[in-house]
């Protein structure tokens, strides 16, 4: 049963799609019919993948972005299709990657089946994704997209390689939070504006900005949720990051102004061998409070450096709900 909280939640982001709800669904009914298959395992499979359908918002700020422009070019629903498509094959791969078991309070991909199956999944659903981009009147969902899909993998990449970094600075973790997460963000408000082809470079820019700001904003939320969420609030498993020696915001600083014993605590809750739950391990070993803050305080300000974008917009019901989908983003408990 929804508590009030969550049922406000929801009447916000429904206030948010409001505008082009209209395109929202013409975007699910194409994301369906590319999932749908011949053959009775794959079809159970992309059938699973409708209990991931979560916020959808970066489909959301393809039509948005579009809206607020004023861009109403017909292949703007096919374009959201394949930036969601691209999510939930980010999404599938991530579940592989962290060992989660919970997405949207049913089993992964990963669980229900295997890590094989759920990485053919994710590729699949990467092809047709790509192959739809072909079918559009422009290529520039493709050129954009092939691109952001590379940046995507390269900081997942990076992050693999920088476990357990303690030392990292801010810069390098939102370099990765960037790169992993933002892109696709970024991606969306940017095609929603300029496809077929940009005519308004200035306006591309700031909403491209405007896109990456809140991508941002939206993992730093993520990476909080993770270390201090409730898994059934959530809706998703919590505790990967630190299970999988992924060093995010708030435990960059709170380790940054702990002492010495602190610190060592820190790395216990990481490495050790012996240790069960490290998110317990990591929660009883420090007063993580003043990190959360501190990266909520980033998000916020982040949320804030966006909103400013948006003056490149005329004043209408789109441009508003972009600058809520940015108070959204910091209020998410999901």
């Amino acid at each position: 049963m929804k508590t009030l909280t969550s049922r406000l939640r929801d009447r916000r982001l429904a206030q948010i799609l409001e505008p082009v709800e209209a395109g929202m669904e013409q975007m699910r009914a194409c994301v369906s019919s590319q999932l749908a298959s011949d053959h009775v395992t794959v079809s159970e499979m992309t059938d699973h993948l409708g209990s991931f359908s979560g916020k959808q918002l970066r489909a959301a700020l393809v039509l948005l972005s579009a809206h607020a422009a004023g861009n109403d070019h017909p292949d703007l629903p096919q374009v959201a299709s394949v930036i969601e498509m691209i999510h939930l094959a980010t999404l599938v791969h991530d579940d592989v990657l962290d060992g989660a078991e919970v997405r949207r309070r049913v089993a992964c991909v990963n669980e229900r089946w295997d890590n094989q199956v759920a990485v053919l999944l994710g590729d699949l659903l990467y092809a047709r994704a790509f192959h739809l981009s072909t079918t559009l009147s422009s290529p520039m969902v493709s050129e954009v997209l092939s691109q952001a899909t590379q940046r995507i993998c390269e900081g997942e990449i990076i992050q693999a390689g920088s476990r357990r970094a303690f030392e990292m600075d801010v810069e390098q973790y939102e370099f990765i939070a960037g790169a992993k997460t933002a892109t696709l963000y970024r991606a969306a408000c940017e095609l929603g504006v300029a496809y077929p082809a940009a005519d308004n470079p200035g306006q591309v820019q700031a909403m491209a900005r405007f896109g990456e700001e809140v991508g941002l904003a939206f993992q730093i939320v993520d990476d909080v949720l993770d270390l201090v969420g409730e898994e059934e609030a959530v809706g998703k498993s919590v505790g990967n990051d630190v299970e999988d020696g992924k060093v995010t915001l708030p435990v960059l600083a709170t380790y940054a102004s702990a002492n010495e014993s602190v610190r060592a605590a820190i790395r216990a809750a990481y490495g050790d061998a012996d240790v069960g739950d490290r998110r317990a391990a990591l929660r009883s070993a420090c007063d993580l409070q003043a990190g959360v803050d501190r990266a909520m305080k980033r998000a916020a300000d982040l949320v804030a450096q966006a909103n400013g974008r948006l003056d490149c917009l005329d004043q209408g019901p789109s441009k508003k709900a972009l600058s809520m989908l940015g108070d959204y983003v910091l209020e998410r408990k999901w």
